[in-house]
C-alpha cells in the first residue's frame, strides 16, 4: 500500500486542527481550568435564560461559570451554584444579577461588586439577587397601557 504525500500532509492537518479546536473547546467551557476556581450559591426568583454553562461577568469580563442549577421546593426559587476565578475576590456585599445581552441575546448572571473590605469565601451564598425581567411580560405590559388587571 503506498502513500501520497499530499494525503498524508492533508491527513495531519485535519488531524492538527481537530486537537487545536478541542483544547479552544476546552478552554472556552472552562472545563481545562480544573482546580482554578471557587463555588458561590445564589437563589433567584426568576433564572430565566440562564443555566447550567452560563456565563458569570464582573464589569462585562467572563470570571466564571454557573455550575448548577436547582429548584428550591420549599421557596419556589432557583437554588444557583456558579464557579468564579479564584484570582477574583468579590467583595461580601456584592449583589448578583441576571443580565440580558440585549433584545435578542441571552442572558448572563453578572455580579455587581459592593464596596466591603472583606470578601466572599469558597461555598458563601450571595443575598442580593435579582431574577431576570421577563422581555415578553415588559411588551405586554407595554402594548396593553401599562394596566395591571
Amino acid at each position: 500500500m503506498s502513500h501520497n504525500p499530499t494525503e498524508v500532509f492533508v491527513g495531519g492537518a485535519v488531524l492538527a486542527a481537530a486537537v487545536a479546536f478541542a483544547v479552544y473547546a476546552g478552554q472556552a467551557t472552562g472545563l481545562s481550568r480544573g482546580g482554578e476556581s471557587y463555588p458561590l450559591t445564589a437563589n433567584f426568583r426568576s433564572l430565566e435564560g440562564v443555566s447550567v454553562g452560563t456565563d458569570v461577568r464582573l464589569a462585562g469580563v467572563k470570571i466564571g461559570t454557573v455550575t448548577q442549577v436547582t429548584l428550591n421546593p420549599e421557596s419556589y426559587r432557583a437554588d444557583t451554584v456558579f464557579s468564579v476565578a479564584k484570582t477574583i475576590e468579590i467583595p461580601d456585599d456584592s449583589a448578583v444579577v441576571v443580565s440580558s445581552e440585549g433584545l435578542l441575546g441571552g442572558n448572563f448572571v453578572e455580579i455587581m461588586p459592593g464596596g466591603s473590605l472583606f470578601y466572599f469565601e469558597p461555598g458563601d451564598e450571595i443575598d442580593d439577587t435579582q431574577g431576570a425581567v421577563s422581555l415578553i411580560s415588559l411588551l405586554l405590559k407595554f402594548v396593553s397601557g401599562g394596566s395591571d388587571e
